[in-house]
């Protein structure tokens, strides 16, 4: 069954809300959970130009959906420019990073099961 938070969250995303879920504020990284369960999660980005996360690694899977802008993903020490529409893999266990090369916004979905 479906919360109703989840309920109203879903009715936001019809019609490519999404962008409107998160905000650009100048010289910040902003970020808004929208779903978290035991198995994932869903969380949008907003770098305002010149932002980004530092490299870092992570335990799971994660998929980048560009949302809005430009960005460098460096993934494995390799850097690669990306956006709006598309959509990059993470590995796990693999070291990675994002600057924003112009404002950009993000979907990060983290599938929580450990890799094999």
């Amino acid at each position: 069954m479906t919360s109703p938070e989840n309920a109203k969250t879903a009715e936001r995303f019809t019609g490519g809300a999404a962008l409107d879920l998160v905000a650009y504020q100048p010289g910040a990284v902003v970020s808004r959970e929208v779903l978290k369960k035991k198995t994932g999660s869903v969380t949008l980005f907003a770098f305002d130009e010149g932002q980004g996360l530092s490299e870092h690694t992570a335990p799971f899977d994660a998929l980048v959906h560009v949302l809005d802008g430009v960005a460098e993903i460096t993934i494995g020490g390799a850097p690669r420019r990306v956006a709006k529409g598309e959509l990059v893999l993470m590995p796990a266990n693999v070291a990675h990073a994002l600057k924003a090369i112009e404002r950009f916004k993000m979907m990060l979905v983290m599938i929580r099961e450990p890799a094999t």
